[in-house]
């Protein structure tokens, strides 16, 4: 077990069943797991899926789970970097995985590359990103992070998970997320760079008012809001997405 890997393992079979179940599995899915550790989550995947790709950094764990899942004809175990697998290339596909924290944001990216083919994923992680992940406009924990998922999912927050389920028990509490990925996105915007870089710019100063936060990428930016229809006076957590999209293919028109 290596620290700097972030791992906490989880070997309750019963909140691993509940998992399993919010990932909404069907007998001919295909499923990549992140960072199976022990392998006990990817035995209990195997008996649900047709296929289970399952990608472990840690060399050591590695040629364990070899062993361990040596009888399993349909586990293609695969020493490697999650960061760095090609989900591209997979044909349909879904993702149930209990995620080091510190890779959380970026491995969610990364998986969202590969939104094409990748059907949904059903997370492990710290309580605290996930209520990120799901929060709407006006709750204090709404901000880009919620924003770039719901942009190409809908989002559930399935159950907690405490930490002392966790070997080691890490220092917080976890919780379970389902994310569909939508066939389009949430909303319609003409440029989504412009749409990003908005969202990005307004929540860097989330607790300014708009007409503050958004005068790095606009002169003119209290114009540019009433053109739009909305008060420059109001803060970037308020904003809905049908919002900030309007904001986005009114930014090149003024």
């Amino acid at each position: 077990m290596k620290k700097h890997l972030g791992q906490h393992f989880l070997n309750d079979p019963s909140i691993i069943g509940r998992i399993i179940r919010a990932a909404q599995l069907d007998p001919h899915d295909l499923v990549v797991e992140i960072g199976p550790g022990p392998g006990m989550m990817t035995r209990m995947l195997a008996g649900r899926a047709e296929k289970v790709i399952a990608i472990e950094l840690d060399e050591k764990l590695y040629g364990k789970l070899k062993t361990k899942l040596a009888g399993f004809s349909n586990i293609d175990l695969i020493l490697g970097d999650a960061l760095e697998y090609h989900y591209g290339d997979l044909p349909d596909f879904k993702v149930v995985a209990n995620i080091p924290y510190y890779i959380t944001a970026p491995i969610i990216f990364k998986l969202l590359e590969a939104r094409k083919n990748l059907k949904s994923m059903t997370l492990t992680v710290q309580k605290e990103v996930a209520e990120r992940i799901v929060a709407k406009p006006g709750k204090k924990d709404y901000g880009v992070l919620s924003i770039m998922v719901q942009y190409y999912a809908k989002t559930y927050f399935e159950f907690m998970i405490p930490k002392e389920a966790f070997r080691p028990v890490p220092k917080v509490d976890s919780a379970v997320i389902h994310m569909e990925i939508l066939e389009r996105p949430s909303v319609q915007v003409e440029n989504e760079k412009a749409f990003f870089k908005i969202v990005k710019t307004a929540f860097s100063q989330r607790r300014k008012m708009l007409s503050n936060s958004l005068k790095s990428i606009r002169g003119d930016v209290k114009e540019w809001l009433d053109k739009t229809g909305i008060d420059p006076h109001r803060r970037p957590e308020t904003l809905s997405m049908e919002e900030f999209a309007r904001l986005a293919d009114t930014f090149d028109f003024l």
